[in-house]
Protein backbone atom coordinates (compact mmCIF):
# COMPACT_ATOMS: atom_id res chain seq x y z
CA UNK A 1 0.00 0.00 0.00
CA UNK A 2 1.54 3.16 -1.28
CA UNK A 3 1.02 5.44 1.93
CA UNK A 4 3.50 8.05 3.11
CA UNK A 5 4.36 8.27 6.70
CA UNK A 6 2.17 11.64 7.51
CA UNK A 7 -0.86 9.64 5.78
CA UNK A 8 0.76 6.69 8.27
CA UNK A 9 0.52 8.39 11.12
CA UNK A 10 -2.89 10.16 10.52
CA UNK A 11 -4.36 6.71 10.17
CA UNK A 12 -2.51 5.00 13.45
CA UNK A 13 -4.27 8.46 15.24
CA UNK A 14 -7.35 6.92 14.91
CA UNK A 15 -6.87 4.19 16.79
CA UNK A 16 -3.80 5.77 19.54
CA UNK A 17 -3.89 8.79 20.88
CA UNK A 18 -0.70 10.62 21.75
CA UNK A 19 3.00 9.11 20.91
CA UNK A 20 3.63 10.87 17.85
CA UNK A 21 7.19 9.88 18.12
CA UNK A 22 6.87 6.05 18.16
CA UNK A 23 4.37 6.42 15.30
CA UNK A 24 6.60 8.48 13.25
CA UNK A 25 9.37 5.90 13.81
CA UNK A 26 7.11 2.91 12.51
CA UNK A 27 5.83 5.29 9.46
CA UNK A 28 9.49 5.83 8.07
CA UNK A 29 10.42 2.06 9.14
CA UNK A 30 7.14 0.71 7.11
CA UNK A 31 7.85 3.70 4.24
CA UNK A 32 10.90 2.44 3.64
CA UNK A 33 10.05 -0.75 3.15
CA UNK A 34 7.97 0.98 0.14
CA UNK A 35 10.92 2.93 -1.00
CA UNK A 36 13.02 -0.78 -0.86
CA UNK A 37 10.17 -2.54 -2.91
CA UNK A 38 10.94 -0.24 -6.03
CA UNK A 39 14.79 -0.43 -5.93
CA UNK A 40 16.38 -2.76 -8.65
CA UNK A 41 17.23 -6.58 -7.03
CA UNK A 42 20.62 -5.45 -6.49
CA UNK A 43 20.17 -2.66 -4.19
CA UNK A 44 17.34 -4.43 -2.67
CA UNK A 45 19.69 -7.40 -1.49
CA UNK A 46 22.09 -4.74 -0.06
CA UNK A 47 19.07 -2.69 2.38
CA UNK A 48 17.78 -4.10 5.52
CA UNK A 49 15.28 -2.74 7.47
CA UNK A 50 16.25 -0.83 10.79
CA UNK A 51 14.94 -2.57 14.02
CA UNK A 52 13.01 -0.60 16.68
CA UNK A 53 13.22 -0.60 20.07
CA UNK A 54 10.32 1.01 21.79
CA UNK A 55 10.40 2.00 25.77
CA UNK A 56 7.67 2.77 27.97
CA UNK A 57 5.21 1.54 31.11
CA UNK A 58 2.33 -1.04 30.31
CA UNK A 59 -0.97 0.04 28.63
CA UNK A 60 0.52 3.39 26.68
CA UNK A 61 -0.05 1.61 23.24
CA UNK A 62 3.59 -0.46 22.50
CA UNK A 63 1.65 -2.88 21.16
CA UNK A 64 -1.20 -1.68 19.50
CA UNK A 65 1.11 0.67 17.65
CA UNK A 66 2.85 -2.58 15.86
CA UNK A 67 -0.73 -4.46 16.03
CA UNK A 68 -2.24 -1.53 13.80
CA UNK A 69 0.37 -0.85 11.52
CA UNK A 70 0.63 -4.53 10.42
CA UNK A 71 -3.50 -4.49 9.51
CA UNK A 72 -2.85 -0.92 7.87
CA UNK A 73 -1.01 -2.93 5.02
CA UNK A 74 -2.16 -6.13 5.40
CA UNK A 75 1.59 -7.67 6.53
CA UNK A 76 1.49 -10.94 8.46
CA UNK A 77 1.97 -9.65 12.51
CA UNK A 78 3.34 -11.77 15.24
CA UNK A 79 3.75 -11.14 18.72
CA UNK A 80 6.36 -12.74 21.02
CA UNK A 81 7.26 -12.51 24.62
CA UNK A 82 10.99 -12.64 25.03
CA UNK A 83 10.07 -14.47 28.83
CA UNK A 84 8.62 -17.48 26.59
CA UNK A 85 12.40 -18.59 25.79
CA UNK A 86 14.00 -18.41 29.52
CA UNK A 87 11.13 -20.88 31.04
CA UNK A 88 12.33 -24.05 32.60
CA UNK A 89 12.91 -26.59 29.98
CA UNK A 90 12.89 -23.97 26.90
CA UNK A 91 16.25 -22.32 27.50
CA UNK A 92 18.65 -21.97 24.30
CA UNK A 93 15.67 -24.19 22.76
CA UNK A 94 13.58 -23.27 19.77
CA UNK A 95 13.88 -19.80 19.20
CA UNK A 96 13.38 -19.84 15.50
CA UNK A 97 9.54 -21.11 16.37
CA UNK A 98 8.68 -17.09 16.03
CA UNK A 99 9.71 -17.27 12.12
CA UNK A 100 7.41 -20.55 11.46
CA UNK A 101 4.67 -19.18 13.55
CA UNK A 102 4.83 -16.18 11.31
CA UNK A 103 4.64 -18.10 8.31
CA UNK A 104 1.37 -19.85 9.69
CA UNK A 105 0.12 -15.88 9.92
CA UNK A 106 1.42 -15.40 6.03
CA UNK A 107 -0.63 -18.17 5.30
CA UNK A 108 -3.46 -17.47 6.90
CA UNK A 109 -3.72 -13.90 5.92
CA UNK A 110 -3.21 -15.28 2.11
CA UNK A 111 -5.09 -18.03 1.88
CA UNK A 112 -8.24 -15.33 3.18
CA UNK A 113 -7.61 -12.80 0.18
CA UNK A 114 -7.82 -15.91 -1.94
CA UNK A 115 -10.93 -17.44 -0.36
CA UNK A 116 -12.32 -14.12 -0.84
CA UNK A 117 -11.27 -13.54 -4.72
CA UNK A 118 -13.45 -16.75 -5.50
CA UNK A 119 -16.36 -16.56 -2.62
CA UNK A 120 -18.67 -15.59 -5.18
CA UNK A 121 -18.51 -18.63 -6.97
CA UNK A 122 -17.91 -21.12 -4.67
CA UNK A 123 -21.14 -19.66 -2.83
CA UNK A 124 -22.72 -20.23 -5.89
CA UNK A 125 -22.01 -23.60 -6.59
CA UNK A 126 -23.08 -24.03 -2.76
CA UNK A 127 -26.20 -22.96 -3.11
CA UNK A 128 -26.91 -25.00 -6.08
CA UNK A 129 -25.91 -28.19 -4.42
CA UNK A 130 -28.43 -27.23 -1.02
CA UNK A 131 -30.82 -26.11 -3.79
CA UNK A 132 -30.72 -30.23 -5.20
CA UNK A 133 -31.03 -31.51 -1.60
CA UNK A 134 -34.07 -28.99 -0.83
CA UNK A 135 -35.99 -30.02 -4.31
CA UNK A 136 -35.30 -33.86 -3.73
CA UNK A 137 -36.93 -33.82 -0.19
CA UNK A 138 -40.14 -31.50 -1.53
CA UNK A 139 -40.24 -33.41 -5.18
CA UNK A 140 -44.04 -33.86 -3.88
CA UNK A 141 -44.60 -30.50 -4.56
CA UNK A 142 -43.51 -30.27 -8.48
CA UNK A 143 -46.68 -30.12 -10.04
CA UNK A 144 -45.89 -29.35 -13.91
CA UNK A 145 -42.88 -27.95 -13.19
CA UNK A 146 -40.06 -28.97 -15.01
CA UNK A 147 -37.12 -30.25 -12.87
CA UNK A 148 -34.87 -27.42 -13.84
CA UNK A 149 -36.86 -24.89 -12.84
CA UNK A 150 -38.46 -26.79 -9.81
CA UNK A 151 -34.86 -26.48 -8.78
CA UNK A 152 -33.82 -23.09 -9.77
CA UNK A 153 -36.69 -21.85 -7.45
CA UNK A 154 -34.75 -23.25 -4.57
CA UNK A 155 -31.42 -21.67 -5.37
CA UNK A 156 -33.20 -18.69 -5.38
CA UNK A 157 -34.91 -19.41 -2.24
CA UNK A 158 -31.46 -20.40 -0.54
CA UNK A 159 -30.04 -17.56 -2.35
CA UNK A 160 -32.32 -14.76 -0.48
CA UNK A 161 -32.24 -16.84 2.63
CA UNK A 162 -35.82 -18.06 3.12
CA UNK A 163 -34.77 -21.70 4.38
CA UNK A 164 -31.55 -20.46 6.62
CA UNK A 165 -32.97 -22.10 9.74
CA UNK A 166 -34.63 -25.84 7.71
CA UNK A 167 -32.51 -28.49 8.60
CA UNK A 168 -31.36 -30.68 5.85
CA UNK A 169 -28.97 -34.00 5.40
CA UNK A 170 -26.09 -33.53 3.79
CA UNK A 171 -22.65 -34.93 2.66
CA UNK A 172 -19.68 -32.74 3.80
CA UNK A 173 -16.02 -33.61 4.21
CA UNK A 174 -15.13 -35.99 7.21
CA UNK A 175 -12.18 -33.49 8.87
CA UNK A 176 -9.85 -35.75 10.76
CA UNK A 177 -8.35 -34.38 14.01
CA UNK A 178 -4.75 -33.52 13.46
CA UNK A 179 -2.10 -35.41 14.15
CA UNK A 180 1.21 -33.83 15.02
CA UNK A 181 4.47 -35.33 15.63
CA UNK A 182 6.86 -32.39 17.45
CA UNK A 183 10.63 -32.35 15.44
CA UNK A 184 13.65 -29.99 15.89
CA UNK A 185 13.16 -28.15 12.83
CA UNK A 186 8.92 -27.74 13.73
CA UNK A 187 5.94 -30.16 13.52
CA UNK A 188 5.22 -32.57 10.74
CA UNK A 189 1.40 -33.03 9.76
CA UNK A 190 0.85 -36.87 9.96
CA UNK A 191 -2.79 -36.48 8.67
CA UNK A 192 -1.42 -34.41 5.66
CA UNK A 193 0.80 -36.86 4.49
CA UNK A 194 -1.73 -39.79 4.69
CA UNK A 195 -3.91 -37.34 3.20
CA UNK A 196 -1.59 -36.29 0.04
CA UNK A 197 -1.20 -40.04 -0.88
CA UNK A 198 -3.95 -39.88 -3.30
CA UNK A 199 -6.61 -41.75 -0.90
CA UNK A 200 -10.30 -40.18 -1.70
CA UNK A 201 -11.30 -37.65 1.21
CA UNK A 202 -13.60 -39.38 3.60
CA UNK A 203 -17.18 -37.95 3.26
CA UNK A 204 -20.15 -37.62 6.12
CA UNK A 205 -23.06 -37.71 6.21
CA UNK A 206 -24.29 -34.64 8.58
CA UNK A 207 -27.54 -32.87 9.61
CA UNK A 208 -27.31 -29.60 9.59
CA UNK A 209 -29.48 -26.25 8.72
CA UNK A 210 -29.15 -24.52 5.05
CA UNK A 211 -27.10 -21.62 6.35
CA UNK A 212 -24.24 -23.95 7.90
CA UNK A 213 -24.50 -26.40 5.28
CA UNK A 214 -23.98 -23.55 2.84
CA UNK A 215 -21.17 -22.31 4.37
CA UNK A 216 -19.38 -25.83 5.11
CA UNK A 217 -19.70 -26.14 1.29
CA UNK A 218 -18.82 -23.20 0.20
CA UNK A 219 -15.39 -23.54 2.46
CA UNK A 220 -15.11 -27.12 0.57
CA UNK A 221 -15.35 -25.13 -3.13
CA UNK A 222 -13.15 -22.20 -2.41
CA UNK A 223 -10.77 -25.04 -1.49
CA UNK A 224 -11.01 -26.83 -4.94
CA UNK A 225 -10.70 -23.07 -6.66
CA UNK A 226 -7.31 -22.22 -4.58
CA UNK A 227 -4.22 -23.04 -6.15
CA UNK A 228 -2.20 -24.36 -2.86
CA UNK A 229 1.34 -24.07 -4.37
CA UNK A 230 0.33 -20.22 -5.31
CA UNK A 231 -0.79 -19.53 -1.51
CA UNK A 232 2.62 -20.71 0.19
CA UNK A 233 4.71 -19.07 -2.55
CA UNK A 234 3.07 -15.82 -1.80
CA UNK A 235 2.71 -16.31 1.64
CA UNK A 236 6.86 -17.33 2.07
CA UNK A 237 7.19 -13.81 -0.23
CA UNK A 238 5.31 -11.63 2.24
CA UNK A 239 6.50 -13.05 5.75
CA UNK A 240 9.95 -12.57 4.18
CA UNK A 241 9.70 -8.94 3.08
CA UNK A 242 6.57 -7.80 5.03
CA UNK A 243 6.69 -9.42 8.24
CA UNK A 244 6.14 -7.75 11.38
CA UNK A 245 7.35 -9.82 14.48
CA UNK A 246 6.62 -7.88 17.67
CA UNK A 247 9.47 -9.23 20.70
CA UNK A 248 7.48 -7.59 23.79
CA UNK A 249 9.22 -8.10 27.43
CA UNK A 250 12.67 -7.69 26.09
CA UNK A 251 13.78 -5.88 29.59
CA UNK A 252 12.96 -9.18 31.41
CA UNK A 253 15.58 -10.63 29.40
CA UNK A 254 18.18 -7.82 29.95
CA UNK A 255 20.62 -8.56 32.03
CA UNK A 256 24.25 -7.27 33.17
CA UNK A 257 26.86 -7.86 36.14
CA UNK A 258 25.67 -10.68 37.20
CA UNK A 259 26.99 -14.28 35.46
CA UNK A 260 25.29 -16.55 37.62
CA UNK A 261 21.98 -18.41 37.75
CA UNK A 262 18.66 -16.83 35.73
CA UNK A 263 21.15 -14.16 34.48
CA UNK A 264 22.77 -16.49 32.15
CA UNK A 265 19.95 -18.28 30.74
CA UNK A 266 18.80 -14.29 30.28
CA UNK A 267 21.89 -13.84 27.79
CA UNK A 268 21.66 -17.15 26.39
CA UNK A 269 17.93 -15.91 25.04
CA UNK A 270 19.50 -12.90 23.55
CA UNK A 271 22.67 -14.82 21.81
CA UNK A 272 19.85 -16.84 20.62
CA UNK A 273 17.28 -14.27 19.15
CA UNK A 274 20.23 -12.64 17.58
CA UNK A 275 20.85 -14.76 14.70
CA UNK A 276 17.51 -14.35 13.54
CA UNK A 277 17.74 -10.21 13.89
CA UNK A 278 20.90 -10.51 12.12
CA UNK A 279 19.67 -12.51 9.13
CA UNK A 280 19.33 -16.36 8.92
CA UNK A 281 17.16 -19.19 7.32
CA UNK A 282 14.73 -20.73 8.85
CA UNK A 283 13.30 -23.77 7.70
CA UNK A 284 9.48 -24.48 8.14
CA UNK A 285 6.91 -26.66 6.41
CA UNK A 286 6.26 -24.14 3.47
CA UNK A 287 9.73 -23.80 2.88
CA UNK A 288 12.98 -21.78 3.63
CA UNK A 289 12.37 -18.21 5.09
CA UNK A 290 14.83 -15.66 5.60
CA UNK A 291 14.47 -13.22 8.02
CA UNK A 292 16.84 -10.53 6.81
CA UNK A 293 13.91 -8.07 5.68
CA UNK A 294 11.54 -8.82 8.52
CA UNK A 295 11.10 -6.13 11.12
CA UNK A 296 11.42 -6.47 14.49
CA UNK A 297 10.30 -4.20 16.97
CA UNK A 298 11.12 -4.78 20.40
CA UNK A 299 9.26 -3.43 23.37
CA UNK A 300 9.87 -3.13 27.38
CA UNK A 301 9.17 -1.31 30.22
CA UNK A 302 12.67 -0.69 30.95
CA UNK A 303 12.27 -0.13 34.95
CA UNK A 304 14.73 -2.08 36.42
CA UNK A 305 16.99 -2.87 33.59
CA UNK A 306 18.55 -0.59 31.06
CA UNK A 307 18.44 -0.66 26.98
CA UNK A 308 22.07 -0.80 27.57
CA UNK A 309 21.89 -3.33 29.66
CA UNK A 310 21.58 -6.02 26.42
CA UNK A 311 24.27 -7.55 24.77
CA UNK A 312 25.73 -4.80 22.38
CA UNK A 313 25.30 -7.24 19.17
CA UNK A 314 21.52 -7.62 19.87
CA UNK A 315 21.67 -3.68 20.29
CA UNK A 316 23.12 -2.65 17.23
CA UNK A 317 20.35 -4.43 15.80
CA UNK A 318 17.91 -2.16 17.12
CA UNK A 319 19.46 1.08 15.63
CA UNK A 320 16.02 3.47 16.35
CA UNK A 321 15.12 3.65 19.69
CA UNK A 322 12.17 5.59 20.90
CA UNK A 323 10.28 6.41 24.37
CA UNK A 324 6.82 6.36 25.23
CA UNK A 325 5.40 8.66 27.87
CA UNK A 326 2.94 7.78 30.33
CA UNK A 327 -0.54 8.60 29.93
CA UNK A 328 -1.66 12.26 30.95
CA UNK A 329 -4.84 13.21 32.53
CA UNK A 330 -5.91 15.10 28.77
CA UNK A 331 -4.81 11.64 26.95
CA UNK A 332 -7.21 9.52 29.01
CA UNK A 333 -9.69 12.01 28.33
CA UNK A 334 -8.63 12.09 24.26
CA UNK A 335 -8.84 8.05 24.60
CA UNK A 336 -11.83 8.12 25.87
CA UNK A 337 -13.39 10.51 23.28
CA UNK A 338 -11.40 10.22 19.78
CA UNK A 339 -10.85 6.76 18.44
CA UNK A 340 -12.76 5.04 16.34
CA UNK A 341 -13.23 2.01 19.03
CA UNK A 342 -13.10 4.61 22.06
CA UNK A 343 -14.51 2.69 25.24
CA UNK A 344 -17.27 4.89 25.48
CA UNK A 345 -18.47 4.00 22.10
CA UNK A 346 -18.37 0.31 23.15
CA UNK A 347 -19.91 0.52 26.24
CA UNK A 348 -23.02 2.34 24.40
CA UNK A 349 -23.70 0.16 21.85
CA UNK A 350 -22.92 -2.96 24.06
CA UNK A 351 -25.99 -1.59 26.49
CA UNK A 352 -27.67 -0.46 23.45
CA UNK A 353 -28.55 -4.17 22.87
CA UNK A 354 -30.58 -4.47 25.76
CA UNK A 355 -32.44 -0.60 24.81
CA UNK A 356 -30.20 1.37 27.28
CA UNK A 357 -29.42 4.75 25.47
CA UNK A 358 -26.28 5.84 28.04
CA UNK A 359 -24.88 9.27 26.93
CA UNK A 360 -21.57 10.86 29.32
CA UNK A 361 -21.62 13.94 29.72
CA UNK A 362 -18.17 15.87 28.99
CA UNK A 363 -17.73 16.77 32.84
CA UNK A 364 -18.23 13.01 33.82
CA UNK A 365 -15.47 12.10 30.90
CA UNK A 366 -13.13 14.83 32.92
CA UNK A 367 -13.78 12.75 35.97
CA UNK A 368 -13.42 9.18 34.62
CA UNK A 369 -9.84 10.54 33.43
CA UNK A 370 -9.23 12.11 36.53
CA UNK A 371 -9.56 9.03 38.74
CA UNK A 372 -7.65 6.93 35.87
CA UNK A 373 -5.08 8.88 36.23
CA UNK A 374 -4.70 9.34 39.96
CA UNK A 375 -4.80 5.03 41.02
CA UNK A 376 -1.78 4.87 37.84
CA UNK A 377 0.11 7.60 39.69
CA UNK A 378 -0.74 6.06 43.57
CA UNK A 379 -0.72 2.00 42.34
CA UNK A 380 0.96 0.25 39.40
CA UNK A 381 0.61 2.31 36.35
CA UNK A 382 -0.80 -0.05 34.07
CA UNK A 383 -2.27 3.30 31.22
CA UNK A 384 -4.87 2.87 29.19
CA UNK A 385 -6.36 -0.74 30.26
CA UNK A 386 -6.81 1.43 34.19
CA UNK A 387 -10.21 2.88 32.13
CA UNK A 388 -11.47 -0.66 31.79
CA UNK A 389 -11.24 -1.01 35.42
CA UNK A 390 -12.52 1.88 36.48
CA UNK A 391 -15.37 2.04 33.44
CA UNK A 392 -16.63 -1.46 34.80
CA UNK A 393 -16.59 -0.38 38.44
CA UNK A 394 -18.59 2.83 37.31
CA UNK A 395 -21.15 0.41 34.80
CA UNK A 396 -21.34 -2.29 37.02
CA UNK A 397 -24.90 -1.50 38.19
CA UNK A 398 -26.63 -0.48 34.93
CA UNK A 399 -24.88 -3.84 33.21
CA UNK A 400 -26.34 -5.81 36.02
CA UNK A 401 -30.03 -4.36 36.16
CA UNK A 402 -30.31 -4.24 32.03
CA UNK A 403 -32.18 -6.56 29.46
CA UNK A 404 -34.11 -9.51 30.51
CA UNK A 405 -37.53 -8.26 29.04
CA UNK A 406 -38.97 -6.13 25.98
CA UNK A 407 -38.59 -2.88 27.37
CA UNK A 408 -38.75 0.82 25.88
CA UNK A 409 -35.61 2.51 25.38
CA UNK A 410 -34.12 4.14 28.35
CA UNK A 411 -32.04 7.02 28.13
CA UNK A 412 -29.40 7.27 30.92
CA UNK A 413 -27.21 10.03 31.39
CA UNK A 414 -23.56 9.55 33.00
CA UNK A 415 -22.24 13.21 34.48
CA UNK A 416 -19.68 13.49 36.88
CA UNK A 417 -22.14 13.55 40.24
CA UNK A 418 -22.73 9.57 38.75
CA UNK A 419 -19.31 8.68 38.84
CA UNK A 420 -18.32 10.29 42.17
CA UNK A 421 -21.16 8.81 44.06
CA UNK A 422 -20.69 5.41 41.49
CA UNK A 423 -16.46 5.27 42.17
CA UNK A 424 -16.45 6.73 45.77
CA UNK A 425 -14.73 3.12 47.15
CA UNK A 426 -12.58 3.79 44.32
CA UNK A 427 -11.45 7.59 44.91
CA UNK A 428 -11.64 7.08 48.97
CA UNK A 429 -9.35 3.90 48.99
CA UNK A 430 -7.23 5.71 46.52
CA UNK A 431 -6.96 9.09 49.11
CA UNK A 432 -5.78 6.37 51.32
CA UNK A 433 -2.86 4.95 49.59
CA UNK A 434 -1.38 8.61 49.86
CA UNK A 435 -0.94 8.42 53.50
CA UNK A 436 0.36 4.79 53.29
CA UNK A 437 4.40 4.51 53.62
Amino acid sequence: MDLSPKQIVHELDKYIIGQSEAKKAVAIALRNRYRRSKLSPELMEEITPKNIIMKGPTGVGKTEIARRLAKLVHAPFLKVEATKYTEVGYVGRDVESMVRDLAECAIRLVREEKTAEVEYKARATAERKVAKVLAENNKADRGELSKEVFEQNFVDAVHEGKYDHAMIEIDVADQPKPLELSAAGGSIDLGSIFGGMGLPGKRKRRKLTVKEAVNLLMAEEADKLIDNDAVNAEAIRRAENDGIIFIDEIDKIAGKGNTSGADVSREGVQRDILPIVEGCTVMTKYGPIKTDYILFIAAGAFHVSKVEDLIPELQGRFPIQVELSSLTKQDFVDILTQPENAITRQYSVLLAVDNIDLKFTPDAIEKIAEIAEDINSTSEDIGARRLHTVMEYLLEDISFNAGGGDYPVIPVEINSKYVEEHLDKMISNRDLKKYVL
